[in-house]
Parts: structure tokens; sequence; C-alpha cells
């Protein structure tokens, strides 16, 4: 339940309001207009007018912006220029240079709010950037509070079990975040275009923004990818809006991860906590949210080749490698290049090192870590924690092992220049990257690069002219993102820290022959899956996923951060009371055909049975001489008939068309098929076993047909069984007359030719052989099994088996894709609209009766 106190974030119509407010312009569309400024004179004169031409935009939505920022020390005015380390700079390389990119984030250093305004203005004119100044106050609380000490940690497994050790979950914290977001989706407004731009928003940090924009904007063209892991669902349930944050995700196009784990993950959170399924199709991965196919992307991101490639092709880089070759001279370098974060594992990779050192005296003397340590990205007592723990391994492992003139350990305290970076890479005969937990991690991929080396390079390494293979050798934990991509590298659990030792002196101590193959195999793939594959991957993914509102109507349903879209195709509207009364109201042969669970009863009833208000709305209609009223459902007949006692004149439909009664004292009757039902024999055992290996599901015997349910078992386990369950049951009964079928949490095994659609061809057959066809048909149902219906229905009108005239209604329950034309959105209001047919009945009735018309019997 969201709380009044900040209710005011979620109204998405304000963005436009305050005129206060500094404004960055509207990009351009129409060459000489600037839509921000009003036109008092009345516009640009006819020969003026320029037809508009529209540039292909990206606007790119990342918590910071992809600059540098510094002070001019003489005029005290701020500087900027573009920070080529940056990824969400880097992915340009794989769009055409026609492509404009905006860029929307934070700076990295707070600005006066006297001059806000005037760097905003310089930014987007020089550099296409957006600034979201936030106050200090609402940033401590949504960067260094939300986002880094609470949503960070989880996404990494670690949850606050005690005040100590964690931040736990703080209601001001996450209404800053709120709060954050939709400053970042108010300046996504003010330039974009929704009709062409495309929307792509970077991280965790900006999680909620999607349903901002998808508010705002039905058919906004919008992807997100998480730069780091995404939990299991046992950790992220434990976060207290954790339907929220999915709910605002699936507001997007395409939703990209960097591995299947994370996906998996994701993915498995939807099904277990908002009963959403995905489907693969030709290699995609969609989920169905309301009418719009969400997308699932995995590819993990990958370096900016150029950017290393031009800093190997530096006289200064060569120069730094000299010096660092010289000054290791006689050693085994292995490097860790790590940020300063409780996760990167960097106690446990210097603990492995004592260890090897330990077990291995041999390599004392000859065997350098040299770890580079990154500044760190947040602030806070865990910080601290590591760099004490840091410095107590160190200490110990130097003074055990180390002498005068050898350090087994070498810290390098950030922030180290990318040149220097590049120079480590180089001499380095191994890098390890020990994190126990982390996103994606690219120092490996820049390892590969630095050390298939350069002509500059070589000779800092002393190898000039020299035409030998390139060599490496990675350590990698098989907790980080890249550890899938790389099959040659050495995979470790930084746990095991006798593993990690074992794994330093195997790489020590391979032959250079194994060294060239792994290296040949890594850089052969970090060349090929660059950024710019990667950025042009997705966006072709993007542009896929958004043609779907081509051919889609679309409206926002749901309020604050529940907001969504519905879509739904053109011809797919919900069913209007007045419209299908007045069509009643001048018929005379009805077939009113209704489910029943789901339909007339919710789902979620413990108690089956209808209620009053069900059996009179019923009653009121089969009073009705004029119309024929069935329940078609897939429960069985005694159910039906006991549920239904109250109704003499309503016909029935059971185990989806097997049985079949026309009013309540006339005989039950089977399809007429010469049924063998031998095959339960088979198929019980079989189903009684994976009943007793599924907790939660059981088995619903009818006379023709076996139903096994898995709606109360694990629904990750439920449907894997399901999906194990089908496969034995089609090959145990591939010579046998029967359909093996699943539905929603079933399985079910029932004879051939038995389904719902029958049930309407032989009830319109009925009709038309007494010389009453019916000139309207209602059709009403909410599951797989109802689509024969409308199928069927579909076929009568194409066939014109019914006359030109007749009114056809074929309605599901629930905004969905469907073969029926119309809608309704509930149970309810499918009772309210018969509760409207009824009553025309009735009026009706009274002013001109007639005699009863009976089909009971009829073949």
């Amino acid at each position: 339940m969201l709380s009044r106190s900040y209710f005011n974030l979620l109204n998405l119509d304000d963005y436009s309001s305050g005129g206060d407010r500094a404004r960055i312009p509207r990009v351009i569309s129409v060459p000489g207009i600037i839509s921000d400024f009003d036109d008092h004179d009345g516009g640009l004169e006819s020969d003026e007018a320029i037809t508009p031409v529209h540039q292909e935009r990206r606007i790119i939505v990342s918590n910071q912006l992809p600059l540098k920022a510094y002070k001019d020390s003489e005029s005290k005015k701020w500087c900027f220029d573009w920070d080529e380390d940056a990824l969400y700079l880097q992915l340009k390389d794989g769009f055409s240079p026609d492509v404009e990119f905006v860029y929307v984030g934070c700076l990295r250093v707070e600005i006066d709010p006297l001059e806000q305004e005037e760097v905003a203005q310089f930014l987007y004119e020089k550099f296409k950037c957006v600034p979201t100044f936030l106050p200090s106050n609402l940033m401590n609380k949504f960067y260094h509070g939300f986002c880094k000490h609470y949503l960070w940690p989880l996404f990494h497994y670690m949850l606050p079990f005690t005040p100590d050790h964690g931040v736990r979950f703080d209601k001001d914290m996450w209404q800053a975040y709120v709060s954050a977001n939709k400053v970042f989706a108010d300046k996504v407004m003010e330039v974009i275009n929704p009709d062409e731009d495309y929307v792509w928003v970077h991280d965790y940090h900006l999680m909620v923004l999607p349903t901002f924009l998808r508010k705002r904007y039905n058919r906004v063209k919008l992807g997100f990818f998480l730069h780091s892991p995404f939990p299991s669902s046992e950790i992220y349930r434990t976060l207290p809006v954790r339907e929220e944050i999915l709910r605002a995700l699936l507001n997007c196009d395409l939703i990209g991860f960097h591995t299947f784990d994370y996906a998996r993950h994701f993915l498995s959170c939807c099904s277990r906590m908002l009963g959403l399924d995905y489907q693969s199709k030709r290699g995609y991965i969609g989920l169905d949210y309301y009418g719009r196919t969400v997308s699932i992307k995995i590819l993990p991101v990958g370096i900016q080749l150029g950017q290393i490639k031009s800093i190997m092709s530096l006289p200064d880089t060569a120069r730094k490698v000299k010096e660092l070759k010289e000054k290791y001279d006689g050693k085994i370098v292995l490097l860790g290049v790590d940020d300063m974060d409780m996760f990167k594992g960097i106690g446990l990779k210097f603990q492995a090192l004592g260890q090897l050192l330990d077990e291995n005296p041999r390599y004392r003397g000859s065997v350098v870590l040299v770890q580079i340590m990154n500044s760190p990205r947040s602030q806070g007592n865990d910080i601290q924690e590591v760099q004490n723990e840091i410095n107590k391994v160190v200490t110990e492992v130097n003074r055990r092992y180390g002498n005068t003139g050898y350090e087994p350990i070498v810290c390098i305290n950030g922030p180290v220049s990318f040149q220097d970076k590049v120079a480590y890479y180089a001499i380095s005969e191994c890098v390890v990257v020990n994190a126990v937990r982390d996103g994606m991690n690219l120092v490996p991929y820049k390892y590969t690069a630095c050390r298939q080396g350069s002509p500059y390079l070589d000779e800092g390494l002393g190898l000039e002219g020299s035409a030998a293979p390139r060599k490496s050798v990675i350590i990698v934990s098989e907790f980080i993102g890249c550890s899938p991509s790389l099959s040659g590298a050495i995979r470790v659990n930084p746990w095991n820290i006798s593993c990690v030792a074992e794994a330093m002196h195997s790489a020590i101590s391979m032959p250079d022959s194994e060294k060239e193959l792994r290296h040949e195999k890594h850089y052969k793939y970090v060349t090929s899956h660059d950024v710019a594959y990667w950025a042009r991957s997705f966006d072709q993914d993007l542009e896929r996923a958004c043609a779907q509102y081509y051919q889609k109507r679309c409206w926002g349903i749901g309020f604050g951060l529940n907001s969504r879209v519905v879509a739904l195709g053109p011809n797919f509207r919900k069913l209007s009371v007045e419209h299908i009364v007045s069509a009643y109201k001048n018929t005379s042969s009805r077939l009113i055909l209704l489910d029943y669970d789901g339909t007339m009863m919710p789902q979620d009833l413990v108690n089956k049975s209808p209620c009053q208000d069900v059996i009179s709305v019923l009653n009121g209609l089969c009073n009705d001489p004029m119309n024929v009223v069935f329940i078609v459902s897939g429960r069985g007949k005694d159910s039906l008939e006991n549920w239904f006692s109250p109704c003499e004149r309503l016909g029935l439909s059971a185990e989806h068309g097997y049985f079949t009664r026309w009013t309540k004292n006339s005989t039950w009757e089977s399809c007429g098929l010469a049924v063998d039902l031998s095959w339960k024999n088979i198929v019980l055992p079989i189903m009684e076993h994976y009943t007793e290996a599924t907790d939660g599901s059981s088995i619903e015997q009818k006379e023709s047909a076996l139903v096994w349910h898995h709606q109360e078992a694990d629904p990750d386990f439920g449907t894997w069984q399901a999906k194990e369950l089908l496969d034995h049951l089609e090959s145990v009964l591939a010579n046998d007359p029967v359909v093996v079928k699943r539905g929603q949490h079933i399985v079910e095994v029932k004879p051939q030719g038995v389904s719902k659609g029958v049930v309407v061809e032989n009830l319109m057959s009925t009709m038309r052989n007494t010389g009453k066809p019916p000139d309207f048909v209602l059709c009403i149902g909410d599951d797989r099994s109802d689509e024969d219906m409308f199928e069927s229905i579909a076929s009568s009108v194409a066939s014109r088996s019914m006359p030109d005239t007749a009114e056809v209604f074929a309605c599901t329950v629930g905004q969905k894709p469907s073969m029926a034309k119309y809608y309704l959105d509930d149970t309810f209001e499918v009772i309210k609209m018969l509760q409207g047919l009824s009553a025309a009945s009735a009026h009706q009735f009274l002013k001109s009766p007639h005699n009863q018309v009976s089909f009971e019997g009829s073949n």
C-alpha cells in the first residue's frame, strides 16, 4: 500500500507544471522552430514552412552522465569533457553516425543552484546532455542510501540479518528512490519525441522510471539493461516493494541481462509473485503482460577495443611498460584490478596467495601479486571494514613470505589511469578476478586485449620483431557475469581458498602452448563481442520488440507504481452493455453459452458453488422462451447437476462436452462417440506417481477424462513436472484415441473429438434442424478450452451457417490475446452484463409473451 505522504510523486502529469523549474529546450524536429517557446505572432509565414525531417535518436538514461567535470582555476567556471571510459558513451560505436544521442543523468559534482540553469543549457547545446540536479539530501537518500546500501547488497545476495550488518529497508529512502526516478523521467519527457525516439534506461538505480514514462506515453519505445546481478527469488522476495519494481520493469519493451542466470531469476520472480509465464518463440524469450510482449535479452556487454588499441599505440604507454618490465624483472606477475568493496573478494585472493607461497616455497621471491584498487563508489562503515581486512592480510602475508626488496603483495590505491592499467595488463602473466559476486566485470576482457600487444608494447616488452604467439591466463570467479563467456579461463570458487591457490599454481606452471591456445580463444571472443556488437544487438531487438505497437491499440490502467498499459488488437474491444442489450432486444432465437470457473465465479474462491446472484440471473435468462442457455464447463456432471438444480430450464454441458443435458428434467446424453476408456488404467498410475513426487499436486477423475492439477505446487517445480508428465503421457498414449493437453496449471487426458468447440457445433446444428437457427449468439469464457468455442463460432460465421443478420458476441474474461472480439474485465462485469440481458427479457416478456420453444431431444 503506497503512503499518502508521497502519493503526489506518482502524479505523472505534473512534470510540465511549475513555472520556476528550469527547462531544457526541446530538440528541434523542424528547423527554425523550438517548441518550448510560444509564437505569439501567429507562427511562421507560409513560405517559411519546412517539411519535418525526423532524425533517428536514442535517449540514454543512466545514473551518471558520461562526462568529466572540473572548475577552471582562473575563470572559476565549470568545464566539461567526455569521459572516454564511460560505457554509455562507448555504446555509440554500435550505431550509424547519423543517429543522434541524448544523455540524461546526474553529474559527478555538485553544482550551485544559481549555476544550474546555465550549466544545463551549455551541456545540452554542446554535449546533448540533460543533467538531473538532485538536491544533496535527496541524492544521499537515493544513491548512498537506497541504491548502494540497500538495493546493491541485496542484488549481490547480502541480506541485512542484523542492524549491524547491512541496511534494512527504510520507507524514507524508498520514497527518495521514487522521487529521484521521477526527476529523471521528467527530464526525459522534456526532450523526447515519443513517436520517434527510443529510450534506453540503464541499471538498478532507475528501475521504477519505466512506469513514469509508460504512464505518460503509452507507446513509448523503452528498453532497460541491468548491469548488476538479479538475485534468485528467495532473495528478491524479501524486498518489501518487490511487486512495484517488477511491474515497473515490465513496463519496458525489452529487458536485458548479462547472463541467463540473471534472466532466469527475473522470470522466476515474475512467475512466483505475479503469476506470469514466459514463452520462447524462435529464439526469443517473452512475457505476455496485459497484451504486450515484454522481451528478454541475454547478452554480456563487451569492451571498446578501439580505445585500448589507441592507448597501446602511444609511445608513452610503451615507456611505462618498459619501466614496469624492468621493475619486476625476473618476477612472475599476477594482477588484480578491483573496486574497493565487500564483494570483490580481495582479502580472499590475498589469503590464497599466502597459501600458494606456504605450500610452494620455490615461488617465494619470484611471484608477485599486484593489486590495483579503484576508489570506492559509496561511503560507509563497510568500506572501512574491507580496507581494514585487506591491510591485515597484506601485512601478514608480506611479513611471513617477504624479505628485503621483495613483497609478495603490492597494493596500488586508486585512482589509477587507464593507461597505467594497460601497462600492468601487458606485463602480467595472469589476471585474477576473484569476486564473490559481480554483475559483469570487464577486467578479463581488457587484459586479453592488452596481452595481444602492439608494436609499441612489443618494444617495451623486449619482443620487437618477434612473431611469437601471444599468451595469457585468466583466473575467474564462477560467480561473476563474464565467467560463462570465458571458456578458456580457470574458473574458481572464491570462497575455497585452497582452490584459488591451486588455480594460481596451475596458471604459473602452465605450458606456453596451453597459454597460447587459451589466449587465442578469448581474444577471438573479445574482438567479435565488443561494446559495439552489444549495443547494436540490443537496439535491433528493441526495435523488433516495439514493432508490436503498430498493430495494437494501447491505453493505460492502474494507479501510481501499479500503472501499466494494455495493448490489444484493433478489433478487440470491451463489450458494451448498451450495445449487446440493443442487439438482444432485436433478435428472437438466442444461444447463450457460458463457461463457469473464471467466468461466472472467480478462480480464487475456495467454495466453487454458485452464489444466489448467479442462480437468479441464469433463471432470468432461461425464463425467456427465445433463449437457449447453456453452462459449458470442464467440470463433472455430478457437480454441475448439484450446483444448478434450482435452474430447471438451464442446459448443462459437462466434461468439455462429453455429457450434455438440455434441462433439469431431461437425461444426460453422451457425445455419441464410441469411446474406449481403457487408457485410464495406463494414465492413472502415471499421474499418481507424479502426484506423489510433486507436493501440492492432485488428480481429478472424471468419467471421460483424467486431470492432473499443480496450481498449489511450487510454480517452477510444478511447471517442470507438468512438462515431463506431458511428454511421458504423449509417448505411452501415442497409439490411443486420446488427446493430452496442457492447460492453466493442469495436464488433461481426454478422448479425441471431445471439446467445447464440438458442443457449440452440435447446439447450433440442433437449433437449425428445428427451424430456429440462432440470430443471436453470446459466448463467454476465460481460458484456453474456451478458445475452442470462439473458434467454432468464427468458423460458423465464415461458413455462413448462421443468418446474415445474426448478432455474434464472442467474449473473453480479462484483457488478453484471444480469438474473441470482445472482453470483459472480470466475473463481476460478466454478471452485471447478464443482469442487463435478463432485465431486457423480463421487460420484453411482459409486453409480448411467447410460448416456450423446446429443443430437447432433437438430433
